[in-house]
């Protein structure tokens, strides 16, 4: 059985997509800062799967840590699925020159260690003959998000590359695919302070579980884009229909903190 890495997999989401993989009988990578809390995970699935479980800390913000995730995963593993799941966001005004910390990190995490870790993973899995890639995405990605500029442009990128390099692999049996949920339940806004914005705190969100269900059942069919969720689904395509200066409007008025 192929192994799954799953980046950010300390908590939220990532957890939940650890799980899965262990369920489907996958043994596991388990890749985020966080080493205790890696380390509890393993024992959890281990002892509820039966699966065999790598811990690898690392700091994605750090340019060079992506390259020594995939070298350590990849040591005498078939890696058969890569969840990038790893993402970090910031609330707040891009001309805010104490943000740029965050921001940076965002573009590490959610662009360039993504992308570093799908070249690698894209390029072994073409040459075993097979693989799946799962990104995280978001319905920011379908919109411009003042107070959020940075992670939405992060979450844009990511949906371009995965349609882009997922054309490119038609005809092999490596598949590309972006999740893309609007706000789940998860620690993601609690370090980002989103949690203060009006629409994130007065609506109901879907659990870190059915969200990464609904993802992975994505990755399996090999569908390229996925948007759970029927409020989600309206939320990333009726911009659409909207001049951009207006959805941008719109978005940061919904961004903005209370």
């Amino acid at each position: 059985m192929d192994w799954a890495l799953v980046t950010g997999a300390s908590e939220g989401l990532g957890r939940e997509f650890a799980d899965l993989a262990a369920r489907a009988g996958h043994p596991v990578i388990l890749a985020a800062r966080q080493a205790e809390k890696l380390e509890a995970l393993a024992v959890e699935l281990r002892d509820r799967h039966g699966v065999d479980v790598v811990v690898i800390p690392v700091d994605l913000s750090r340019t060079e840590e992506a390259e020594r995730l995939w070298t350590e995963a990849s040591a005498g593993r078939r890696v058969g699925i890569l969840v990038n799941n790893a993402g970090l966001g910031r609330n707040g005004a891009f001309a805010d020159a104490d943000g740029w910390g965050r921001e940076w990190a965002s573009l590490q995490v959610n662009a360039v260690a993504l992308t570093v870790l799908m070249k690698r993973a894209v390029v072994a899995m073409v040459a075993q003959g097979g693989g799946r890639v799962l990104n995280v995405a978001s319905t920011a990605g379908f919109v411009p998000g003042p107070q959020m500029a940075v992670y939405h442009a992060t979450k844009a990128y990511v949906l371009s590359l995965t349609e882009a390099v997922a054309d490119e692999l038609r005809g092999t049996k490596v598949t590309v695919t972006a999740l893309c949920p609007g706000a789940t339940k998860t620690e993601f806004f609690k370090a980002d302070a989103a949690e203060s914005s009006n629409w994130l705190t007065r609506m109901p969100l879907p659990t870190a579980r059915s969200v990464a269900e609904a993802g992975w059942r994505a990755m399996l069919r090999g569908q390229v884009i996925h948007v759970p969720g029927l409020n989600n689904k309206v939320s990333a395509f009726l911009p659409r229909l909207l001049p951009r200066w207006m959805v941008a409007r719109v978005t940061g008025m919904l961004l903005q903190r209370r």
